[in-house]
């Protein structure tokens, strides 16, 4: 492991918002532990050039935040927004994590079956024995209904040293 990182942290308030990402604290979280790690790995965006830094999040829930207002709103005949098509999708999040720090490897999401931490290193793992990452930044993020968004991100593998 080169880097962990946990939102949150001590002192740590509101994650801030991200553009594009509305009404729901789950992709501020995403990036926010994702940036922690990565800088705590190599100080500034971009990753080096040549390294291949694969994202893969875990996630049972999901964004539920967001998953219950687009039911609310059907529930009602209501219109949903179209930015709550794009930011239900897990990817999208890891997507913007990516295209930020340069990050040139799989975006992979996972709903774990077991332990979550177990079944994204496996993941990991597959990605770094099959030759298609350097390293990756394994994010695991639950949202429960009556607490805050808790997430770890760790970055795993070899990757170039700053």
């Amino acid at each position: 492991m080169r880097a962990r990182a946990r939102w949150p942290e001590d002192g740590d308030g509101v994650a801030p918002g991200v553009p594009g990402f509305v009404g729901s604290g789950f992709a501020p979280v995403v990036v926010a532990v994702a940036e922690r790690c990565l800088r705590r790995g190599y100080g500034v965006a971009p990753v080096p050039a040549g390294v291949r830094t694969a994202v893969v999040l875990v996630s049972a829930s999901g964004d539920l935040v967001s998953a219950e207002h687009v039911r609310a709103t059907v529930e009602a005949g209501g219109r949903i927004g179209p930015l709550f098509f794009f930011q239900s999708v897990p990817n999208s999040v890891a997507g913007h994590i990516a295209a930020r720090w340069g990050l040139h490897g799989p975006v992979v999401c996972l709903s774990p079956t077991g332990d979550p931490y177990a079944d994204g290193t496996a993941e990991a793992d597959l990605l770094l024995y099959d030759g298609d990452a350097d390293e990756v930044l394994l994010i695991l993020i639950e949202q429960a209904p009556d607490t805050s968004t808790e997430a770890v991100a760790v970055l795993l593998g070899g990757g170039a040293r700053p």
